[in-house]
């Protein structure tokens, strides 16, 4: 499809002002997940007594969801993408105060609430929201004090953070907190200020590991894996050194036969298995490329919710993917946690779809709140 640049229709519009090297890096993960996932769950779908393209024919609908959330939501104004923000967070909260109560449980969690044709995880969704009321607050109360205007964030944190224990999610409490803390540095917070953060982050996880047994145990697992085995990881491990360089090519792979959740968690050594090393480093130079390309578009940004909410976003796809690529290559803790858009689930990729959507929105190119045509398209 081609757009004249005289055109002023909202298609037209879009496609000259996003960033569309970002969009395709994007567009070329998800192709990755629709692919891995393809290959990587049959055997998971058996073994649960599903026909074999279960999982599948689902992903194809979340994937087919999350483009059209991806485009619609690039299409937002910062104005409108602050105020779905705000209110989307209140809402969030609202539904997360219900999960203990209509929730449903699985593996020992309380996280998701049950839609009938899916399992919605509201954490997925109140992450960028968060992101978003941040930003907006730390933009807001910009030059009203060196530490007191910090103290609004803070509250929000704390309330987010309490849910989201009780579920409980530590791992979320980890991204969420992680990316908080990078909202806060961006924005200036003194270095000394950091590191009280730092010291309590510390503490939390202490506390986390002496007050719930699944945490201790892999942090344990983890420190000490001679004594407590991780089946997971050690399968996972196995599929890396199968794999090799250029992998067994798609399909081949004969560990995803043994890993419970291959079409999920440990969706990265599948891709490690059937398509190598080399493959698997483009994935994550994909990751890092978005990563990178987006904070390069904020060089010459001068609203301050733009900065904060686009940089947060960032953070909160980087560390995500870190997290779970960690896991797979036994560099971190075992946690649940996708990996973008290429892990099963519909939560998890309808989430992300609106957290880059709305960053796309936000890094188009704008001269005040009018959308202009870049001279040089990069």
């Amino acid at each position: 499809m081609r757009f004249n640049r005289q055109q002023t229709s909202i298609f037209s519009s879009w496609w000259w002002t996003v960033d569309r090297i970002a969009l395709m890096a994007i567009l070329f993960v998800i192709f990755c997940g629709a692919m891995l996932v393809a290959t990587g769950s049959p055997s998971v779908a058996e073994r649960i007594g599903m026909e074999s393209f279960y999982f599948i024919k689902r992903q194809l609908f979340y994937v087919t969801l999350a483009l059209i959330v991806l485009f619609l939501c690039s299409l937002l104004s910062p104005l409108t993408v602050r105020r779905i923000g705000v209110v989307g967070f209140a809402v969030g909260i609202v539904i997360l105060l219900l999960v203990p109560l209509i929730g449903v449980e699985k593996n020992g969690a309380t996280r998701w609430i049950s839609l009938g044709f899916m399992s919605l995880q509201p954490s997925e969704f109140i992450k960028p929201l968060f992101i978003l009321v941040t930003a907006w607050m730390l933009a807001e109360s910009q030059g009203k004090g060196k530490v007191g205007r910090y103290k609004w964030s803070f509250l929000v944190y704390v309330i987010l953070a309490s849910l989201l224990i009780t579920q409980p999610d530590f791992g979320m409490v980890v991204v969420v907190t992680a990316v908080w803390g990078g909202q806060l540095f961006v924005a200036g917070l003194p270095f000394l200020w950091i590191a009280i953060l730092g010291i309590g982050a510390i503490i939390g996880v202490i506390g986390s590991y002496m007050t719930f047994p699944h945490v201790a145990h892999r942090i344990d697992s983890f420190l000490t894996p001679d004594k407590y085995a991780n089946y997971q990881v050690q399968k996972s491990l196995e599929a890396f050194h199968n794999g090799g360089l250029v992998g067994k090519g798609p399909g081949e792979g004969v560990v995803k036969q043994y890993l419970p959740d291959s079409h999920t968690d440990f969706i990265f050594a599948v891709a490690g298995e059937e398509l190598g090393a080399l493959v698997c480093l483009m994935i994550v130079l994909a990751y890092g490329f978005i990563v990178i390309r987006g904070m390069r578009r904020l060089y010459q940004e001068t609203d301050l919710f733009t900065v904060y909410a686009v940089a947060g976003f960032l953070m909160q796809f980087g560390i995500q993917a870190i997290i779970n690529m960690g896991v797979a290559l036994n560099i971190l803790p075992t946690k649940g946690m996708t990996l973008p858009f290429i892990s099963y689930g519909g939560s998890s990729m309808l989430g992300l779809s609106m957290t880059m959507g709305m960053m796309l929105a936000l890094t188009r190119r704008r001269f005040g709140n009018v959308l202009v045509k870049p001279k040089v398209y990069l």
